[in-house]
């Protein structure tokens, strides 16, 4: 599997819609539903902004402090839609992925160390979408968590065959299961009892009430801004319509801009009302709700079995989904930093064998989500830090080189995490022991 290959010969559908971007590009094809053309990579990537490890990092924020942690949420979507615009950027004006320039540009031991870490976080991210994945279908049909991670493994091969065909039939299947996932929360946000008002506190005023509020904080951040999702951003728009000349780029800019916009836009809000489904549900009087199964067994009294059974649906929606994008970002990472792909069966067992151990192992699924989101946000720093350097630099995008403005704001997004990601780790070795809040 090769992202942005076409596999496949003759009329296929990636063909045909390479060749109708083209039309709208030169202006012969015009309208209102031309957008639809360009949207696809932003979406693909917005399915990481709401996998199972944000349904565990959301569900703990919401029920231990209510609306509180909103506004971290909101922050982390924002610094999501910087990065993934410059990712697309990156693959759009250099027809080239961020991996691949990485290893054209940087020493030899450097490139290995980033391929590394980018296996440690895709690993990471499937250990999030398989437990998320399994946890849904063993409530759903009451089968043994480990029965449900191989039918995960099963139906996530299956759907990755589609991209055979061409991308524009993986964008489909991507954006349909977006949609439901969209659905189950717009369903749950009226559903659920929940005090707007507090809500929007939440969302413009910034704090962290404790130290475990920080570690749910950067777990949220990484939940949210996904390293494979930087990666897979810039492969998916490297070659989906390769720009003629300046004028195109221009225009492919502006449409991935704005897909950027609505598709994260949407994942931050399916992220907010997953917090506040868990404030309105569980903050007062179950506090102590913090595992996705708990929560599932804890909605059908408090909320009824209709907002339980959304509740799953959204789980194995986005399990599945996200396990899909993981294991196409994960195949993007290793061709662009070592210049070799392995078959997709081996991809797909590589990557999900930690899931199986944690399981096999006995521990808890929930903690197992949320710690690999903490994971997550400690390898973040890495893709962030040379896509800023990439796409600030004029001898790689030419004019399209990050502006004084977007250049300082995906500094300060860079050193906000990695500087979140340091006060972890001393919270985690007890450095700040008697300095934050209990």
């Amino acid at each position: 599997m090769v992202i942005g290959s076409r596999e496949a010969t003759g009329d296929q559908p990636s063909d045909r819609t390479t060749d109708a971007i083209r039309d709208v590009l030169a202006g012969r094809r015009r309208g209102g539903l031309s957008f639809l053309l360009f949207a696809g990579p932003a979406v693909i990537s917005s399915i990481a902004y709401m996998d199972p490890g944000n349904f565990a990092t959301n569900i703990q924020a919401g029920a231990k402090y209510g609306y509180t942690l909103l506004w971290v949420v909101l922050l982390a979507n924002l610094v999501a839609m910087v990065f993934q615009g410059l990712s697309a950027k990156l693959g759009i004006i250099t027809n080239r992925n961020l991996a691949e320039i990485s290893r054209d540009h940087f020493p030899k031991p450097v490139v290995w160390g980033m391929w590394v870490v980018g296996e440690i976080a895709a690993m990471a991210t499937d250990l999030a979408e398989f437990l998320g994945g399994a946890i849904g279908l063993s409530l759903l049909f009451g089968m043994p968590l480990m029965a449900g991670m191989a039918l995960t493994a099963v139906i996530t091969y299956g759907i990755l065959l589609f991209e055979r065909v061409g991308f524009r039939a993986m964008e489909i299947i991507i954006g349909a299961m977006v949609a439901i996932i969209g659905l189950c929360y717009l369903a749950e946000v009226f559903i659920a009892p929940i005090a707007w008002g507090e809500a929007l506190v939440g969302l413009v005023t910034p704090s962290i009430p404790s130290a475990e509020a920080l570690t749910i904080s950067v777990g949220i951040i990484g939940a949210t801004v996904m390293p494979h999702a930087i990666y897979l951003h810039s492969g998916l728009t490297q070659a989906r319509a390769p720009a003629r000349d300046t004028r195109e780029r221009r225009a492919l800019l502006r449409w991935s801009n704005r897909e950027v916009v609505i598709a994260l836009g949407i994942a931050g809000l399916v992220n907010m009302a997953m917090v506040m489904m868990a404030s309105a549900a569980f903050h007062l009087g179950h506090s102590d709700v913090g595992e996705i199964e708990t929560a599932y067994k804890t909605l059908t009294p408090l909320l009824g079995a209709a907002a339980a059974a959304v509740f799953l649906i959204s789980l194995i929606t986005s399990g599945i989904s996200s396990s899909v994008v993981g294991t196409m970002a994960g195949q993007l990472i290793m061709q662009g930093f070592v210049g070799f792909s392995i078959p997709l069966w081996l991809r797909r067992l590589v990557t999900m064998i930690p899931a199986f151990v944690v399981v096999a192992l006995g521990a808890n699924a929930t903690d197992a989500l949320v710690m690999s989101q903490v994971v997550l946000s400690l390898a973040l720093p890495i893709p962030m830090v040379a896509l800023v350097w990439f796409t600030g630099r004029h001898d790689i995008m030419g004019e399209h080189a990050n502006g004084r403005v977007l250049q300082t704001a995906a500094i300060v997004g860079a050193v906000a995490v990695s500087l979140l990601n340091v006060v972890l780790l001393l919270q985690t070795f007890g450095a700040l022991d008697g300095w934050l809040p209990g």
